[in-house]
């Protein structure tokens, strides 16, 4: 069994392994310099649709675009 002492200090700090990898890659997109800044920030974009079923059958899907930010 394993000792706190050799846990990951996200875990430590009581994050996902996700989060912490969401927080560092927002920590550099912000360091960067326009226009690598910009072109970054385009790119962290998430697309994605969702269907919903009924009597199992997919209904029309709706287009969602959602940014991390928001």
């Amino acid at each position: 069994m394993a000792s706190n002492a050799a846990a990951p200090f996200w875990r430590s700090a009581g994050m996902t392994y996700i989060t912490h990898s969401k927080l560092c890659a927002n920590l550099l997109r912000n360091c960067l310099k326009e226009p690598y800044k910009s072109e970054a920030l385009n790119r962290e974009k998430v697309h994605y649709s969702i269907s919903k079923w009924a009597d199992a059958k997919p209904q029309k899907p709706t287009i969602r675009s959602d940014s991390p930010d928001e």
